[in-house]
């Protein structure tokens, strides 16, 4: 039976719930499902990627040996043999990385979340780079933080300039490999640089590395996680080497840390899905990583470089642009009079989409700044899109 009621009823937000802001990229992902839409705009791996018959008969068996335990509920930490083969892969440079340090989460966003809501308080100062990972400012603001942008070059994040900025900050955020929407590199001398000086002034490092196997050349640089295990707090996903459809990643922090964000996921879900740990252990226990990904960086490294060739044949010369060794990005930078967001506008309505770049900055936005992600579209769409891109920039030159 329906209850009359008088009037609507009236909600009342919190404050918090009031500051929540949609991702600008997924709103442009909306818009790009249109088949006619050639999209160098979501961060999304390519599909031809997915290896989907290893999956359905990891699936199989999971379920054919062990189903009553993978359809259960879990611990919150995880599934153990999953967790014991991260600690031993990032056990590396003489680091020693113990299962305990490993907990599971669904996807790095959930890292995200479950960082921001142990280490930060209203108010509280977070670091991140310039700019630095939308994904990252979004779920940092739900817990209202000061945000302090660290100044960057063409080399990436600069650690000298911590100095004068990190007193009293909680954290700071950095992707060292291919980073989003840059796709720049940390050097190792960089490095080394950024995890002595947090380690000087007593600030935890969040290590982000999503991207880290995609280097085209197959040469992988060194974690931070190995050069100073109890300051960084390291966070992996198998959504980029594997599917994110599996919606699973993980953190391994010092242990004081790691109870602290286990008790957070407890309030958030209980636990990760039992089934797509186990599923996952299966596909990688035996090495099949390792003759996956090389076939993923051939596909991206071909593609990176199908649209830097026509960037450099299509881009009038007063635009600049980063030529990444590995990922999924390439960041433009446009003269200073054009502003991305009125060019996206034009872009799509000749069935082009990109992401213009100022949702990356915590502060101070560059309005003539964009992100292309060239690995879901082939080479041909690639190369007629850019063309169409560079004919709609120098029109506003």
């Amino acid at each position: 039976m329906k209850i009359e009621t008088p009037n609507p009823l009236q909600w009342h937000f919190s404050e918090r719930a009031k500051g929540m802001q949609a991702s600008f990229i997924r709103e442009i992902l909306k818009v790009t499902q249109q088949p006619e839409i050639t999209s160098f705009a979501g961060g999304l791996p390519s599909p031809a990627t997915f290896p989907v018959e290893i999956m359905q008969a990891a699936f199989d068996k999971v379920l054919s040996t062990n189903g009553k335990v993978a359809l259960q509920y879990g611990p919150t930490d995880g599934y153990m043999p999953l967790r014991q083969w991260i600690a031993d892969s990032l056990s590396q440079n003489g680091a020693k990385i113990s299962p305990e340090q490993v907990l599971m989460v669904s996807g790095s966003q959930q890292a995200l979340d479950l960082i921001g809501k142990v280490l930060i308080d209203e108010g509280s100062k977070v670091l991140v780079e310039t700019p630095s990972y939308l994904g990252a400012l979004q779920a940092f603001s739900v817990y209202r933080p000061e945000f302090h942008s660290v100044p960057s070059d063409e080399h990436g994040l600069i650690p000298s300039a911590l100095d004068g900025i990190a007193d009293g900050a909680r954290l700071l955020y950095a992707l060292p490999n291919f980073q989003n929407p840059t796709g720049r590199s940390l050097s190792v001398e960089r490095r080394q640089q950024l995890v002595e000086t947090c380690a000087r002034l007593n600030l935890p490092l969040i290590e982000d590395d999503p991207y880290g196997a995609l280097s085209y050349s197959g040469q992988p640089s060194p974690k931070m996680i190995a050069m100073n295990p109890e300051g960084v707090i390291y966070m992996g996903s198998f959504s980029k080497v594997l599917t994110p459809g599996i919606r699973l990643g993980y953190v391994v922090a010092p242990l004081p840390m790691v109870r602290r964000l286990e008790l957070a996921k407890q309030a958030a879900d209980l636990h990760t899905a039992q089934l797509t740990q186990m599923v996952v252990h299966e596909v990688v226990k035996d090495g099949f990583l390792d003759k996956h990904i090389p076939t993923i960086r051939e596909l991206y490294g071909n593609q990176c470089k199908a649209m830097l060739d026509a960037m450099d044949q299509h881009f009038p010369k007063e635009a600049t642009w980063t030529k990444p060794d590995g990922g999924m990005f390439i960041w433009v930078e446009l003269p200073k009079h054009i502003n991305a967001m009125e060019l996206l506008d034009e872009a799509i309505k000749n069935k082009i989409a990109f992401v213009p770049g100022a949702p990356f900055y915590a502060n101070e936005p560059a309005t003539n700044t964009l992100r292309l992600s060239f690995v879901t579209v082939p080479p041909e769409r690639i190369r007629a899109g850019i063309e169409v891109l560079g004919k709609l920039i120098k029109a506003r030159m």
